[in-house]
Order: structure tokens, then C-alpha cells, then sequence
């Protein structure tokens, strides 16, 4: 199987162990254009204080949600006309989750990075369509799978032309509406040859645990984080949000914007020092 090398190139970004943290933050899903702007201008601001490389990630749909009646998002045409804004205006890449192959090409020609659903992420077509578009690939891995299993994901990935992919660890499932983290697959998955991001928020959600919405614990988001810090993640996916609780999608995950400046410095410090045993 080819293997991709480490590091991983994301627009003006590397992304590896030797590399500085790459940051994927941004709300769940796109609102208003304004409302993105907004944010975005102030994860520029934390990439500027800070150091971290950032990617502006926002889902022009959420395809995946609980209930028929809940927001989904702009759509695609909508969607990324807000993040080629947001693109244009900070100067930060953005990233975007795409559901169908057919989506693939179109949001290559805005996004720097293109996000593989953790439930899509055995989809061949799905893989294939992503890599063809040149760009670079966060595949999450599926709540259902074993980390050796994403050899066959990087395998497709790598056999369409995709030489850039991150993979990410985002939860197992762990009985009914809970995930839980096991930290090993982060280094087992970077043996596979990718650098390896850990999402923070979507690790602590508690599927449908708002009966027609989902739930969460925002408040175990620093403690695994940190954990993942410890064990060498390259990259940290954060979903944020001024005001969480108002969000139309996966408020009780997110970090509050105000809040992420000095949550992001507290790990940043945690992976300094288990660099410098290194």
C-alpha cells in the first residue's frame, strides 16, 4: 500500500511532528456570511498571537443531522461563496465537510482542505472524488473503526493521487449515545505515514442525547485535548462559536469564541514540553 511521508502540506501550512500545531476551527455550521466573517477575524487574530497554523472550517450542510426539522445549512452554492469570502478576506484557508462525490470538485476550487465525515469515511467514490481534486484530505475516522482500519482509507486516498491527508481522531462508540477516546490511535495512526489531528469537540458529543438533537459535554473538551497533547496529536480540530448555546448545530460541544485564546496557549504549553523530551 503507498504510504504517504510526513508532513502533510495544507495550503501555507505544514502539518507533522515537527511542525507547529495546526489548528481546524471554526463553527459547525455556516449562518450568515457576516456571522463567519466575524469569527474568522478572530481566529486570525488567535493564528497571528499564537503561531498555530489555522484553517477556517464551517459546513455549508450537515447532512448527517438527527431530525428532519433541524438546520442543515446554506447548501453548497451559498456555502462556499461564504468561504471563498471568508478565504478572501483573512487570508486563512478554509476547509468544508463534503457527503457526495458529486460535491467534490467544486468545493476543491474554494477549500484548501476537504473533511471526510467520520459515518462517510469507507465511501470509495466518496475518497476517490476528494482526492482527484488535488487537494489535501482530513478523513475522520469512523466511530466504528479500529485505527489499523484506516490503512485501507489512506490506501484509497493515496492510490486516487491524494498526497496530503490528515487523519483524525474523533471518538469510538462506546454502547448507546456516548463516545469514548482511546489515546493509542493517535500514534497508531501516524505509523501509518499521516499526521493525525484530534477533534476535540465532536469526541465529546453525546449522539441524540437531546432526543431530537444532539448532546454534549463542552466541559470534557480541555481535558481530552490535553490528553491528546500529551500523546503527540499534530493537529487540533475545535469547533467554536460566540455564543454556543444559540447555535443552530452541536451548541453543546463547541468552545466558546471568548474562551478558545487561552485554552489554545494552555495546550500549546502541554506540547512544548512533551517536545522537549523528544
Amino acid at each position: 500500500m503507498p504510504v504517504p511521508n510526513l508532513p502533510a502540506q495544507i495550503g501555507p501550512y505544514r502539518c507533522g511532528p515537527s511542525e507547529p500545531l495546526l489548528l481546524i476551527a471554526g463553527p459547525c455550521v455556516l449562518e450568515t456570511a457576516d456571522a463567519a466573517l466575524a469569527i474568522a477575524e478572530r481566529l486570525a487574530a488567535l493564528a497571528q498571537e499564537t503561531g498555530v497554523g489555522l484553517v477556517f472550517k464551517a459546513s455549508f450542510d450537515k447532512a448527517n443531522r438527527t431530525s428532519i426539522d433541524s438546520f442543515r445549512g446554506p447548501g453548497l452554492e451559498e456555502g462556499l461563496r461564504i468561504l471563498e469570502q471568508v478565504k478572501t478576506a483573512t487570508g486563512l484557508p478554509v476547509t468544508t465537510d463534503i457527503h457526495e462525490s458529486s460535491q467534490a470538485a467544486a468545493a476543491g476550487e474554494v477549500c484548501d482542505l476537504l473533511q471526510i465525515p467520520a459515518f462517510l469515511v469507507r465511501q470509495t467514490d466518496l475518497l476517490v472524488a476528494a482526492a482527484r481534486t488535488g487537494k489535501a484530505v482530513n478523513a475522520k475516522k469512523g466511530q466504528f473503526l479500529a485505527p489499523s482500519d484506516m490503512q485501507h482509507v489512506v490506501g484509497k486516498l493515496s492510490a486516487a493521487g491524494c498526497e496530503n491527508i490528515l487523519l483524525c481522531e474523533r471518538g469510538t462508540f462506546f454502547g448507546y449515545g456516548r463516545l469514548v477516546n482511546d489515546m493509542r490511535c493517535i500514534p497508531q495512526m501516524q505509523a501509518l505515514g499521516t499526521p493525525v489531528v484530534f477533534d476535540a469537540t465532536h469526541s465529546v458529543q453525546e449522539p441524540g442525547g437531546l432526543g431530537g438533537r444532539t448532546g454534549g459535554q463542552r466541559e470534557m473538551v480541555e481535558p481530552l485535548a490535553r490528553a491528546a497533547m500529551a500523546v503527540g496529536c499534530d493537529g487540533l480540530f475545535c469547533e467554536t462559536h460566540p455564543d454556543p448555546d444559540r447555535s443552530p448545530s452541536d451548541g453543546p460541544n463547541m468552545v466558546p469564541l471568548d474562551q478558545l485564546p487561552a485554552l489554545v496557549k494552555r495546550l500549546l504549553a502541554i506540547r512544548e514540553t512533551v517536545r522537549s523530551f523528544a
